[in-house]
């Protein structure tokens, strides 16, 4: 299982199945609570500095599984820093599956820069028939990995690599609609043919096609940033822009800390509107 241990000094200490981590964490800026002895025990330490990236105290496995409420993970420290989940996003696989799973109907949903495929998993097996979207061959592939290891292969999944605005605008000439839609997109990226994508200037037009391709009675939108800048108010202000009705929820992602009581850690923040 995934656990956080701590943080501070602009890092946290974490646990992917039996192995620890320190890795960046730009929020943490309050001083650990653990022992420094906790922390020099870990087992790999990455760094943005230029030139060094991970560090190992021991050889590791290339990966290993995690599990979550019955869905398997491979688990890699990967070149970027990432481990191969993001388990700030726990509360938004979550919901979307029990809204999924709460509607009684069949459900089309429409996951954007969906990484590694939990969210997609979730409610694939709460239900859904899932359009999963990442401009990155190499994380589509991860996360049909992960479809494999949960034994949710069978499940009604399209598994699409493509740039998400030429995306959208074909689906909408498509006539394609969906009941729901989660969202993550990153601070800059590129399409899988070199687009790039900015957050400040191309999230409001990303949102609006969103708002096109809804079906006449939508279930949900969640959206989730991790850029430094946008707040839960910013990311309410824009779905609120869409004039869909229903109720705007938002918050920070928050990662607690496996001791009750100690710090939990800021990594995000989302919003979501549920509309049924």
């Amino acid at each position: 299982m995934y656990a956080l241990l701590d943080s501070g000094n602009q890092q946290k200490l974490e646990r992917f199945g039996e192995f620890t981590f320190v890795r960046p964490s730009s929020q943490a800026l309050w001083k650990p609570e653990l022992e420094q002895s906790a922390w020099r025990g870990a087992d790999g330490y990455f760094s943005r500095e230029e030139g060094k990236g991970w560090s190992f105290a021991k050889k590791l496995p290339t990966h290993w599984v995690l599990e979550w409420k019955g869905l398997r993970f491979k688990i890699a420290p990967t070149d970027f820093g990432h481990m191969g989940i993001f388990p700030e996003h726990e509360s938004v696989w979550s919901f979307a599956a029990e809204q999924v799973a709460r509607s009684g109907r069949p459900v089309q949903l429409l996951n954007l820069f969906a990484y590694s495929g939990a969210a997609t998993l979730a409610c694939a097996r709460a239900g859904a028939e899932v359009c999963h979207l990442d401009a990155s061959n190499g994380m589509v592939a991860w996360a049909r990995e992960n479809a494999a290891l949960s034994g949710a292969g069978h499940l009604p999944i399209r598994w699409i690599v493509d740039d998400a605005f030429k995306f959208l605008k074909r689906e909408i000439k498509r006539g394609r609609r969906y009941d729901a839609i989660v969202l993550d997109p990153p601070t800059f990226g590129r399409g899988s043919g070199g687009e790039l994508f900015k957050i400040e200037q191309d999230l409001p037009e990303l949102l609006s096609l969103c708002r096109t391709l809804l079906s006449e009675k939508p279930l949900f939108i969640a959206l989730t940033c991790h850029t430094p800048g946008m707040t839960p108010l910013i990311l309410t202000h824009l779905l609120e822009e869409l004039r869909l009705g229903g109720e705007t929820v938002a918050g920070e992602l928050v990662i607690p800390v496996v001791r009750p009581g100690k710090r939990p850690l800021p990594s995000g923040c989302f919003a979501k509107v549920v509309l049924a």
